[in-house]
C-alpha cells in the first residue's frame, strides 16, 4: 500500500503534525496532485481551530496548492499526467446548481473548499475536483504560484472588477499576507496607489511593493488623509479590523467603492448618512474561481508581481502555521514538497 505524508489536525485547536496517509487512486473526474508548495494562509486558523460547520477529523489544513498532476479519474479530458496546476480557496463545482447554471460558480450551492470538503495541501499528495484546477503558466514557480490561489486571486479580482479605472486613486488598507499582494496589483493595474497601515514600520515595505504614498494610521484620522490626496474611488480592505476599515469610509470620493476582503466578525461602523449622499457602496469579494486564478498567474507573471514568502519543508509545518498565526510571518509562508 502507497502512502504519502500529510499535516493531521486530530480535534479542534490540536496541535499539527505530520503521518503517514493511505495514498488511493482518484475517482470520476477527479485527479491526484503531487504537491509542491503550499501557501500558509489566515483562513488556516479558522478551519484549525474548528469554526467552520460540519468539519471532519482529522484535518488537513491547505488551500493556496500548486504541483503537478500525478494521477487522472475517469472523464476527465481537458488535463494530463504532468500538468503544473494550481488549487485555491475555490476548490470545485458541480456545474448544475442553480448558481452554476447562471455561471456564478465562486457561489455554488455544493463547492468545495480543500481542507474543508476534502484534505488540503499540508501534505504530498491531494486529491481535487477537476473543476478546481487552474493551469501554471511558464515561467511561475510552484512556490510563487501557490499564493495566487486565494491571496492573489482575492486581492486582483477585487481591483479588476471594482469601479476603480486606470489613473484612478485606491486605497489599500493592511500592508500583509493580501495587502502586500493588492499593492503591488494595484500598481500594475494602472492605479494611483495608497497603502494604509498602523506605524511607520510598514513604510518602506509599502514603497517597496509599489504604493505611491503611506498613511500610518495612528497619526491621524485615514480619512482626512485619504481627502488631502483628493479623495479615493476605490478602498481594498485586507486587514481583518472592522474599525479601522470604518475609518477609511470618508476617505471615498463620491461614487467610490469600499471592498471588505479582511474577514473579521464584528460589525462594520458603518451608518447610511455615510453612504447616501456620496453614494457609495460597500462591497464583500470573496476569492475567485480556477480560470480566475489562471488570469491572476497571468497577470502577476507579465508584471512581476509576486508575493514576499517564507519557506518552510512539510515537516516545519506546526512552525509556519505558527508564524502565521502570531504574525511572524512577512509576508506569506509557504511549505515546500
Amino acid at each position: 500500500m502507497a502512502t504519502h505524508r500529510a499535516v493531521h489536525v486530530d480535534t479542534a485547536g490540536a496541535p499539527l503534525k505530520l503521518a503517514d496517509v493511505e495514498t488511493t487512486s482518484p475517482p470520476p473526474g477527479q485527479v491526484r496532485i503531487d504537491v509542491r508548495a503550499c501557501g500558509v494562509c489566515g483562513t488556516d486558523r479558522e478551519f484549525v481551530s474548528g469554526h467552520f460547520p460540519a468539519m471532519t477529523w482529522p484535518l488537513t489544513p491547505g488551500h493556496e496548492i500548486a504541483g503537478t498532476i500525478a494521477e487522472i479519474g475517469s472523464s476527465v479530458e481537458e488535463f494530463g499526467v504532468g500538468d503544473s496546476v494550481a488549487v485555491g480557496w475555490f476548490g470545485g463545482n458541480c456545474n448544475h446548481c442553480a448558481q452554476c447554471r447562471k455561471g456564478q460558480f465562486m457561489h455554488c450551492l455544493n463547492g468545495q473548499v480543500p481542507s474543508w470538503q476534502y484534505p488540503g495541501g499540508y501534505a504530498a499528495s491531494v486529491t481535487v475536483p477537476a473543476t478546481a484546477l487552474a493551469r501554471i503558466p511558464a515561467g511561475l514557480s510552484f512556490t510563487e504560484a501557490a499564493p495566487m490561489g486565494c491571496a492573489g486571486v482575492t486581492t486582483f479580482q477585487a481591483l479588476r472588477t471594482s469601479v476603480a479605472v486606470a489613473g484612478d486613486r485606491v486605497a489599500v488598507l493592511g500592508v500583509g499576507g493580501l495587502g502586500h499582494l493588492g499593492i503591488q496589483f494595484s500598481r500594475a493595474m494602472g492605479f494611483e496607489t495608497v497603502a494604509i497601515a498602523r506605524g511607520a514600520d510598514k513604510a518602506a515595505d509599502a514603497e517597496r511593493f509599489g504604493a505611491h504614498h503611506y498613511i500610518d494610521s495612528t497619526a491621524g484620522p485615514v480619512s482626512e488623509a485619504l481627502q488631502k490626496l483628493g479623495g479615493v474611488s476605490v478602498v481594498l480592505a485586507t486587514a481583518a479590523n472592522s474599525d479601522a476599515i470604518g475609518q477609511t469610509i470618508g476617505g471615498l470620493a463620491p461614487q467610490g467603492e469600499l471592498i471588505v476582503i479582511g474577514v473579521s466578525a464584528d460589525p462594520l461602523p458603518i451608518s447610511p448618512l455615510h453612504l447616501i449622499t456620496p453614494a457609495l457602496r460597500v462591497t464583500g469579494h470573496p476569492s475567485g474561481t480556477a480560470s480566475q486564478i489562471e488570469d491572476t498567474m497571468h497577470f502577476a507573471l507579465l508584471n512581476n508581481v509576486r508575493a514576499q514568502i517564507q519557506e518552510f519543508p512539510l515537516e516545519n509545518a506546526a512552525d509556519a502555521y505558527a508564524a502565521m498565526a502570531e504574525g511572524r510571518a512577512r509576508y506569506r509562508g509557504v511549505l515546500t514538497i
